[in-house]
């Protein structure tokens, strides 16, 4: 079997590259250059120049031949511009969610489809077969979990996917580093935003939105804090970077029109969080469910909340989910992921 296999630079997918190599596989190495990593390395140093390093050192260390593929315009065109988009209408992009089925799974995978059997990466999450059709489930890793990133891949990409590591808990996989001696076993992880590398996103959003001053204002008085150079560098829930006294300040609402960033130092209490709200444009890895009782992530990380989930109509293109738990950091264009015990069922966005 042919596979080529998504290497970052990182320990996650060099480990897997290592594994299948292993197990005897044909493997190749890619390494994906994004569009962001040439147009706007004036903000930063050049953030993809230690990552290749190290990419090249893993496939020496393994005798793998590694490939660089450029796929910077497909970035702009299937993230970059869907994240500026989202935020000139006020609302919390993903744009992890749509690296990974839009160009990992989604471009590269669709380019490189007959010359390869599967595409591999270092993702926290399994891919089981049940009934002859793949399923993705949790990773046993609750902290390094991915399935909420992948919730939005399509059936037939499913096909296509190994994750090696899916099943291992992070220290297996640094110890399989050691075991190895890849010449990245040491490398701390990365946090960043898929797209952005060592950019930072303020300098990001600025480069394609620019600056328009603003009121910043506390919500429960009206009186203004303080100012801000623009709404779209905020996001429901946003506790850092607002750069005032007497907090913690969190940001509660936002109005586009007249450019108000509302906060609040009572964010989490009871009149800012929620356990109902409206999803819709929905993604699923399986048929919609039949039962109304799932488990539901709002974001990346190890909590789930138990929900009902309840279809406004037939056609079953909207629906309100209401939590066993409240929420105060729900915001309109996240993207709710849907869950069937350990079984991911597929993802919504975020309406209201």
């Amino acid at each position: 079997m042919k596979i080529a296999v998504l290497l970052s630079g990182g320990v996650d997918s060099s480990v897997s590259l290592a594994l299948l190599k292993e197990k005897g596989y044909d493997v190749t190495a890619f390494y994906i250059k994004i569009w962001l990593e040439d147009e706007l390395s004036f903000l930063g140093q050049c953030p993809w120049e230690e990552d290749l390093e190290f990419a090249k050192g893993v496939c020496e260390k393994l005798d793998v031949p590694l490939k660089v593929v450029s796929l910077q315009k497909e970035y702009y065109q299937h993230v970059v511009s869907y994240v500026i988009d989202e935020l000139k209408k006020g609302r919390t992009p993903s744009p992890d969610i749509f690296c990974n089925e839009r160009i990992k799974f989604g471009v590269f995978l669709e380019r490189f489809s007959l010359e390869f059997d599967k595409v591999a990466s270092g993702h926290y999450a399994q891919i089981e077969q049940i009934e002859g059709k793949p399923v993705l489930k949790i990773s046993p890793d609750p902290v390094k979990d991915q399935s909420y990133f992948l919730a939005h891949l399509k059936r037939q990409q499913l096909e296509k996917i190994l994750f090696p590591i899916g099943g291992f808990y992070k220290k297996q996989v640094r110890e399989l580093a050691e075991k190895y001696d890849l010449p990245n076993k040491n490398r701390k992880d990365s946090q960043g935003i898929c797209f952005l590398g060592k950019i930072k996103y303020h300098d990001f959003v600025k480069h394609h939105l620019g600056e328009k001053r603003g009121d910043i204002l506390e919500e429960s008085s009206g009186k203004k804090m303080g100012e801000h150079e623009g709404y779209w560098y905020y996001t429901i829930g946003q506790r850092q970077g607002i750069g005032l006294s007497g907090g913690p300040w969190y940001v509660v609402k936002k109005d586009l029109e007249k450019n108000i960033v509302y906060i609040s130092r009572s964010y989490n209490k009871d009149e800012y969080a929620r356990n109902s709200y409206t999803v819709g444009e929905f993604s699923w890895l399986l048929d919609p469910p039949s039962k109304e009782n799932l488990r539901v992530k709002l974001r990346h990380g190890p909590t789930f909340h138990q929900c009902r989930l309840v279809f406004s109509n037939q056609d079953k293109q909207e629906a309100q989910v209401y939590m066993d738990q409240s929420d105060p950091g729900i915001a309109p264009g996240q993207f709710t992921v849907f869950y069937d015990g350990d079984i991911c069922l597929g993802c919504a966005k975020n309406i209201r």
